[in-house]
């Protein structure tokens, strides 16, 4: 009977991403038979897979998922929150299947994110060796320097390593605001207000408002709508995975 890896399992089954996964994984809290599992465990449809005691059930065969979702501000990039902070998942009516957020978006952050009961998909976005594009639109303050400029677009050093480059554009220049158009290639967390930070620069706004080719267009703040046939094979084009 074939076996798979319980992160992917998990993922397939859309409880969570395969990469939180497999942190679950390695805290000890996800179990097989009733028997802690490590990493690169593998189980087939007779085993019995827990996470903190709750059973996961895992469909045979599932209706896969792509959603896309213009998240508003205020709301947690979490499928539930011990706060009861309002959740993106609060969101998604009419949403039968169990989805979860590609990355995410803090709170104070709007605009494009992705969800997915996909593992396999959610995992190509996210892997940090495919260096999938996003982009923002980004407000700062008081007003911005060429030499600001030339930094954000060489890399800035973050937690000790510096951020890949990036391209950064001036949209418009006003008096004591700035709005940028920036575009990276990797999703370190706060990456875009850290990297504004860094250089001396207040955020007052951040919307994303592309993923590799897949734009935010007029959907509106806190609607959401399925990827196109041909929406998804352009980003399954963009991470390799036809």
């Amino acid at each position: 009977m074939a076996t798979i890896r319980i992160q992917k399992l998990l993922a397939d089954a859309g409880y969570c991403s395969r990469r939180k996964a497999e942190e679950l994984i390695r805290q000890g809290r996800v179990q097989r038979n009733g028997r802690p599992v490590g990493l690169g465990d593998k189980a087939d449809p007779r085993d019995i897979i827990t996470v903190d005691g709750q059973k996961i059930n895992v469909p045979k065969k599932k209706k896969l998922r792509y959603i896309m979702l213009h998240k508003p501000r205020g709301y947690v990039t979490t499928v539930a929150d011990e706060l009861e902070r309002r959740c993106v998942m609060d969101l998604l009516e009419d949403v039968e299947e169990r989805v979860y957020p590609i990355g995410r978006l803090d709170r104070n952050s709007e605009g494009l994110l992705l969800l997915t009961n996909d593992g396999s998909f959610a995992n190509g976005i996210m892997h940090p060796s495919r260096h999938v594009s996003k982009t923002y639109r980004v407000t700062v303050r008081p007003s911005v320097t060429e030499e600001q400029l030339v930094a954000l677009a060489d890399g800035i050093e973050l937690d000790g390593k510096k951020t890949l480059p990036a391209t950064v554009v001036v949209l418009t220049n006003e008096p004591g605001r700035v709005v940028l158009q920036m575009t990276i290639r990797e999703g370190r967390n706060r990456q875009i207000r850290r990297m504004c930070e860094a250089v001396g620069l207040e955020v007052a706004r951040l919307r994303r408002t592309s993923i590799g080719p897949l734009k935010l267009g007029m959907l509106a703040p806190g609607k959401w709508r399925d990827l196109t046939a041909e929406e998804l094979r352009a980003i399954r084009n963009a991470i390799g995975k036809e």
